[in-house]
């Protein structure tokens, strides 16, 4: 039977509730603060002082109860469970108080390296999770992800590999590294990736394709990504395995 450890959605996310308790009207039945509201990209501004949280390509998550981002002058994506508060009077801001947030790990893609991707990325196979917390948006690549873990906290490489295919530029390609760790039981995590320095189209939106060797072969999809260029979107003026994976 396969089994889904929450590593982000339930152990870690159990920690960063306490945490945040006192930010919120935390009730420990209130079985929805478990669960995450949504994948955003948290975006520190005025030089680190405040942070907003970007949730679509349109539309900013102001926080009330916070000001500093609790991952610093990082641009990360996150997960995170919040409530709405007051009314925002300018289009494209939602007020909002935030509950819990957890960083999901995001990375920057690598070159492909031809021949020597097995032995530096690896090869192993992988399924992506066809949810809602795979998405391609704000010039990230969000991915809930599937593997087989072992019981040793191996530590598994994942990447996006660019410059496979010197035609398409949005070509892009999955590998997984288990370091070895290749028995045990089907598990999830979540990764991020920045696609930002991907090729700007005219209008900004491009559709990337990806490729991976998944338990029952190669495998590809396609995502419609939205790069953004300049500010966030909206106007400012007025997972036990989230540490197990590299």
């Amino acid at each position: 039977m396969k089994k889904f450890r929450f590593s982000i959605l339930s152990v870690c996310l159990l920690a960063t509730v306490s945490l945040f308790q006192s930010c919120s009207d935390f009730d420990n039945d209130n079985q929805e603060l478990l669960l995450p509201s949504a994948v955003v990209t948290v975006k520190p501004v005025n030089d680190g002082d405040q942070f907003i949280m970007q949730l679509d390509n349109k539309t900013v998550l102001q926080p009330t109860n916070l000001t500093k981002s609790p991952f610093g002058k990082k641009e990360v994506r996150a997960l995170v469970n919040y409530s709405e508060t007051v009314a925002s009077a300018t289009e494209g801001i939602i007020n909002v108080n935030v509950n819990w947030i957890d960083s999901i790990r995001t990375k920057d893609p690598v070159p492909d390296l031809g021949e020597e991707n097995d032995s530096r990325y690896g090869h192993d196979p992988i399924e992506i999770v066809n949810d809602w917390l795979t998405v391609a948006e704000d010039g990230y690549l969000t991915m809930r992800f599937r593997t087989l873990w072992g019981y040793g906290n191996v530590k598994h490489n994942v990447n996006i590999l660019t410059n496979v295919n010197p035609e398409n530029p949005y070509e892009l390609e999955l590998r997984h590294d288990a370091n070895g760790d290749l028995g045990g039981e089907m598990g999830d995590a979540l990764i991020a990736f920045n696609l930002k320095n991907l090729p700007l189209s005219e209008d900004n939106n491009v559709k990337i394709k990806l490729n991976w060797k998944s338990f029952s072969g190669d495998k590809s999809t396609e995502f419609d990504l939205y790069i953004p260029s300049g500010k966030p979107a909206g106007n400012l003026e007025g997972a036990r395995y989230n540490g197990c994976v590299n």
